[in-house]
């Protein structure tokens, strides 16, 4: 460590709550640039980045075409606290594309963009209570705060608060059900169906895949009971395919929550679904009561629909999904013939545009299916691949359209040498 890195990072110690802002991947490692599939640290070293910035940079780092877009804005002002054309574009485009989408509202954050979802499905029901499933993650909210990450999980439907600071009454008001298993979840939706106002979910939870009949029946409860069924595609949305999950795996929710991938690195996100519900955004229901309060000093800002409008052409070029899921495909297969060879007991999980590898035998398919998996074995591959020049999550490899053959192979040697030493 040089001197001007050890400075930096005690001055992080100093001024940032445990040197971080919440969310490094290392302590270590002080990011200077990223291009493409790659990052850089302060002294230049090279990484091949499987972060992706936590999801938003499907494209890569500083694509050429989103940097030109948002220059050719910013000399003209970056917020106005009003309409502006790139918004409105913007919103055309997203509705065009996502199965439920009717009408939307932009925000900043998925935290946000979930929380409003939620508070959305609740007026319209004039209902209290969320059901969420158990390891599901919607953001930094207090609701979506509840059984996230528990560590002694409770019988269901009981919710567990996963910090400090959320409100007992909060408790009081989500459910929590088991992600895949279709018979306790009806069982929870139909003892509880007069006091759920909405229930959330995603379509892929973390790295784990849905089972095409368990989205299918919370959307069959849902329709019965006029529950709305929200699908938190911040991840997924933009990802799996343009229209996102609802089009990959045909089930189309009442509304859902859009971010990430939407957002060319830039800090925008979305609430979207049907209108009846989104209707309770709009400030011609004041005189009724019936307003949801729903803004914000930067929402759909011009620089940051400017950026999402740019990736959104760029990812509605033909053979896009194609590609991706192509080099997807033969990277996790890659890796399964390495984990053969060594004869390693571990699995992939999740889908060819994020996975991880799961050391364990045991079938995964929900939060409690992964809490035995061997955490020692996977702190050390992500360290030995840090070593190596590899930069991912902790617990999840995100592919861009950016990765070539050439990067997956070097990505295959460096995992291929952690395998031997673990």
């Amino acid at each position: 460590m040089t001197t001007k890195e050890k400075n930096l990072l005690d001055l992080a110690k100093l001024y940032l709550p445990g040197g971080s802002n919440g969310n490094a991947i290392t302590m270590d490692i002080i990011i200077e640039k990223g291009l493409g599939p790659k990052v850089w640290d302060i002294h230049g070293n090279e990484y091949i980045d499987y972060s992706l910035g936590s999801g938003p940079m499907l494209l890569g780092h500083s694509h050429p075409e989103v940097v030109d877009a948002v220059s050719s804005q910013i000399t003209k002002g970056t917020t106005y606290f009003g309409l502006n054309k790139h918004m409105i574009d913007l919103a055309e485009e997203i509705i065009s594309a996502v199965p439920c989408a009717e009408s939307i509202r932009f925000a900043n954050s998925g935290s946000e963009a979930t929380f409003f979802a939620m508070r959305a499905a609740r007026a319209f029901t004039q209902k209290e209570k969320i059901l969420k499933f158990e390891g599901g993650f919607h953001g930094m909210s207090d609701y979506a705060l509840m059984s996230m990450m528990p560590g002694k999980p409770q019988d269901f439907p009981i919710p567990t608060p996963d910090c400090e600071g959320i409100p007992e009454s909060i408790r009081e008001n989500v459910l929590i059900a088991p992600y895949n298993n279709s018979q306790i979840t009806k069982q929870i939706i139909e003892k509880n169906h007069n006091e759920i106002g909405g229930i959330i979910v995603e379509p892929i939870q973390r790295v784990i895949p849905p089972k095409i009949e368990f989205l299918q029946s919370i959307r069959e409860l849902a329709t019965k009971y006029k529950i709305p069924l929200i699908f938190d595609e911040i991840v997924t949305g933009f990802r799996l395919d343009y229209g996102g999950a609802q089009t990959y795996y045909g089930v189309t929710p009442d509304i859902c929550t859009l971010g990430k991938a939407l957002s060319g690195g830039f800090p925008i996100s979305a609430i979207t679904g049907k209108k009846e519900i989104m209707e309770y955004f709009s400030s011609k229901n004041m005189s009724q009561n019936e307003l949801v309060l729903q803004e914000g000093t930067m929402n759909g800002n011009p620089l940051c629909s400017i950026a999402a409008l740019t990736t959104l052409k760029i990812l509605k070029r033909p053979n896009t999904y194609k590609k991706l899921k192509q080099t997807g495909s033969q990277f996790i297969k890659a890796i399964k013939e390495k984990l053969f060879e060594f004869e390693i007991p571990a699995q992939i999980t999740g889908e060819f545009c994020l996975f991880d590898i799961v050391f364990q035998n045991d079938p995964v398919v929900d939060y409690r299916s992964m809490l035995n998996r061997d955490k020692i074995k996977t702190k050390k591959l992500n360290k030995s691949l840090l070593d190596q020049g590899i930069y991912k999550n902790h617990s999840k490899y995100y592919l861009s359209t950016s990765h070539s053959e050439k990067e997956i192979e070097k990505t295959i040697d460096a995992i291929q040498l952690s395998f031997q030493k673990i």
